[in-house]
Parts: C-alpha cells; structure tokens; sequence
C-alpha cells in the first residue's frame, strides 16, 4: 500500500488536532474552563476521525508510529515552551529515539 500525498496531509492533519487537543488539556484545568475543554473534545474527534481515514490508506503500523512518534515529539517541545515545563538531556535523547524510530518506519520496506 503506497502512501498518496492527500494520505499524509491529513495523518498531518491529525497529528495537528491531536497536538492541538493534548496542548488545550492543560489550559481546560480539569475540564473546569469550558473553551479549552470543548478544543479538547472537538480536537480528538476530528484527529480520530482523520486518522480513521488515514488507515484507509496507509499501513496501521507506519500511521500510529508517525501519529504517535511526531506528536509526543511536538507536545514534549510545546511543554517547554509554552509552559515552562524542563529539558532535560535524558528527555532530549528520548524524543530523539522517538523521532529516530519513526523515520526509520517511515523508510522501511515491507
């Protein structure tokens, strides 16, 4: 099954409401402040939708590696910047494995 470029833009796509949701989790409080908590639950219905979608298309096993791989990648940069959250070398050598492993999925041959 060869990935078409309309497949990756939407996994991209998913990727970004699944960013945009964990992102929203900790500005929701416990789901006490409404805005954030309804980005949340709109933001992983449309990124399950769209991986739905992606599935169809693509093999499950590169598509939740890529999901999964690039969106702790990103959510783990948005804590420290956004949130002031720490860097530490054993979780900059962890997000970089997990970039790695993805990468090498991405480029292997079945």
């Amino acid at each position: 099954m060869q990935p078409t470029l309309s497949a990756w833009l939407m996994l991209a796509g998913a990727i970004a409401a699944e960013v945009t949701a964990t992102s929203s989790l900790k500005l929701s409080a416990g789901f006490s402040r409404l805005t954030p908590s309804i980005v949340v639950v709109i933001g992983y219905a449309v990124s399950f939708w769209l991986l739905a979608r992606v599935m169809q298309r693509m093999e499950l096993g590169l598509v939740y590696a890529v999901w999964c791989g690039v969106g702790i990648a990103v959510v783990a940069t948005i804590g420290v910047v956004a949130y002031g959250e720490s860097m530490t070398l054993f979780k900059l050598a962890g997000i970089a494995c997990t970039i790695l492993g993805v990468v090498m999925l991405s480029f292997a041959k079945a």
